[in-house]
């Protein structure tokens, strides 16, 4: 089959929404700071990775990154995912191709999606969500079609499923005593890449895709309602989001918070349900922190600034950015390169993670001004379409 040119006709950078891609760009910037610590040498780790030994500062940072960004990051990222995946099914649909080769190109594009993450995770960082997208969308992609009361039912299912996978998760950490076995401080180059891709496969098939799929689900329910494309028709709706869902991810990481920079000695079964606590509030929280980027934006005036512009330029090409942030990564804090991760500590690295993050805005808002696509959507597109007609 070949799709027709309008099917294939992507929406011009100009006209895209601001709140979806606004919102993509500030979500990397969490992205940076809750994967640089995973590439420092501690011996001995909390529950989210960082070390229960460090400097005051590095416990300060440590702390407010559990509180607001840890497992709060994903969630919105996965809601992103989400909204932007029924989007694009409804303007295949829109353009006039049927259910079935909409269903089919999903797939495809999930299949190279997954691709993609096996290539990030073998070639720079075990913790690539890509492969989750993928495998969501080639298992999942009926519920771009389904009812609400099943995209809710859905949700609410998977988030259970989410406290038990994360739970016996805590519980195996605390069992191997906290001790840092992540891939990215193996010397080796070959054992690397083996154990990126062992540690990546769990992920993936578990812990990911239970992650992403409650905001997944509420992804496309909000996609339906185009809350972030109207943004100012759903402003009560999304400020209540915003606070209840800021609230309710605070309120529930504030344990943990106090567990991981040891102000409060918690061992055992209790410490394991603080852990799960934190990951399943962090579903609200991601919902919250995407409603209230979409309530900024749905002010007048605020697409016109050169932050916003830059930021919504990051959003637009943020696989390409994404993949930008693991390559600095891997070049400074790896053994094999840079090796800050040997000398670093949680703040320092924090510090070097916004830096990287800015440099790809900079980086993407260059490309703007050109009127260029990131090089990473452009292949995607490709991969899934071919040559348009």
């Amino acid at each position: 089959m070949t799709l027709s040119p309008p099917a294939i006709m992507s929406t011009p950078l100009r006209e895209r929404s601001l709140a979806p891609d606004l919102a993509r760009g500030l979500m990397l910037l969490l992205i940076a700071l809750a994967h640089a610590h995973m590439f420092l040498a501690h011996e001995t780790t909390g529950f989210r990775g960082y070390a229960v030994d460090g400097a005051a500062l590095d416990r300060v940072v440590a702390g407010l990154q559990v509180l607001l960004v840890d497992g709060r990051a994903l969630p919105m990222f996965a809601a992103l995912f989400g909204y932007g995946l029924a989007r694009l099914a409804a303007r295949r649909q829109d353009a006039g191709l049927e259910e079935r080769q909409v269903k089919r190109l999903v797939r495809r594009r999930s299949a190279w999606l997954l691709a993609f993450g096996f290539a990030h995770a073998l070639l720079l960082f075990f913790g690539d969500i890509l492969a989750a997208y993928g495998l969501i969308g080639l298992v999942f992609a009926r519920l771009l079609w389904s009812r609400d009361r099943v995209l809710v039912r859905t949700a609410v299912v998977t988030a259970v499923v989410h406290v038990l996978v994360v739970a016996g998760l805590g519980a195996s950490a605390e069992a191997a005593g906290h001790v840092n076995s992540m891939p990215t401080i193996i010397a080796d180059p070959v054992e690397a890449a083996f154990a990126r891709v062992m540690v990546w496969s769990a992920l993936t098939t578990t812990f990911y895709v239970v992650s992403v799929l409650p905001a997944f689900a509420f992804g496309i329910w909000a996609a339906r309602r185009r809350l972030l494309d109207e943004p100012a028709r759903h402003l009560p709706m999304l400020r209540r989001t915003a606070l209840w869902g800021i609230g309710i991810g605070v309120i529930g990481g504030l344990p943990l918070m106090l567990v991981d920079t040891r102000l409060w000695e918690v061992d055992g079964a209790g410490g394991v349900a603080l852990y799960a606590l934190h990951s399943v509030t962090g579903l609200a929280a991601g919902l919250g922190y995407a409603a209230l980027i979409a309530a900024f934006a749905a002010r007048p005036g605020r697409a016109e600034g050169p932050i916003a512009k830059a930021l919504a330029a990051c959003g637009q090409r943020s696989l390409t950015c994404y993949l930008l942030q693991s390559v600095a990564f891997v070049a400074l804090f790896t053994p094999l390169a840079g090796n800050l991760g040997a000398h670093l500590g949680d703040a320092a690295a924090s510090g070097v993670a916004v830096l990287i993050w800015a440099a790809t805005v900079l980086i993407a808002a260059g490309m703007a001004r050109a009127d260029m696509r990131g090089p990473f959507e452009v292949l995607l597109r490709r991969l899934t379409y071919g040559r348009s007609r």
